[in-house]
């Protein structure tokens, strides 16, 4: 198949440690999950990356209420340095499609210097498009997160109890196709095509998601940290 004359897409999400108190959101923290959909002239292709990795520090217990991952669970993942030269493969030449792009960017960015070694920042390999950005230019005045955005939309998420990077990166694939040419939403578990990822987790979308959900405790402090975010910044998780 000759690709050439494709468009091809990577629709990209990531989970992290957590983020600083004085608003800072890169330095101390690590990335966690990586999860990539792969888009070629607006068709889900079945082809995804994801990837869970073991920072070299604890996650923040305000950031496992989010997204449901715990140290525990990290224990026997590689590293980042491990799985690095297959995802910058898998990303490099597309066009990266990425809800609040400046936070995942700056994250894959930190991890590309911590790799000693000649690699280029994420605006070099790829194209970026920012789904928030856009958002907030169409939908004017509205709720811009990617819930509000598939309550726009007609999309059900109910499924979406906690954040995760492939779900949401499914989800947002589909976000981007109806905001961008009114393209009915497509199923990507539906597709029997091949997949690229680590091989070190079986990928979600072929069975149910297992849901874990925040006990009344963690939603307490969960809002905490959100009235904390908001003292230095915009809360994307409120919008």
């Amino acid at each position: 198949m000759n690709t050439d004359k494709m468009r091809r897409q990577v629709v990209l999400d990531t989970e992290t440690t957590g983020m600083n108190k004085d608003g800072t959101i890169y330095v101390g923290h690590r990335i966690i999950e990586i999860g990539c959909v792969e888009v070629i002239n607006r068709r889900l292709t079945g082809r995804h990356f994801h990837v869970y990795t073991k920072p070299d520090r604890e996650v923040d217990p305000e950031a496992v209420t989010v997204h449901g991952i715990t140290d525990e669970f990290l224990q026997d993942k590689p590293a980042f340095s491990e799985i690095a030269d297959e995802f910058i493969e898998f990303i490099t030449g597309a066009e990266l499609i990425i809800h609040n792009a400046p936070f995942d960017v700056g994250f894959m960015d930190q991890e590309f210097r911590f790799l000693n070694k000649r690699t280029k920042p994420t605006a070099e390999i790829s194209t970026i498009t920012d789904t928030l950005v856009m958002a907030r230019k169409m939908y004017p005045g509205k709720r811009a997160s990617l819930d509000a955005l598939c309550r726009e939309l007609g999309i059900d998420n109910k499924h979406r109890v906690l954040h995760g990077a492939l779900l949401d990166a499914e989800i947002l694939a589909d976000v981007y196709l109806l905001m961008t040419g009114g393209q009915k939403k497509l199923n990507l578990s539906s597709s029997g095509q091949n997949d690229t990822n680590t091989g070190k987790r079986a990928r979600q979308s072929q069975s149910p998601l297992s849901i874990i959900r925040a006990s009344e405790d963690e939603q307490q402090a969960h809002e905490k940290r959100l009235d904390l975010i908001e003292k230095s910044a915009a809360c994307l998780w409120r919008e």
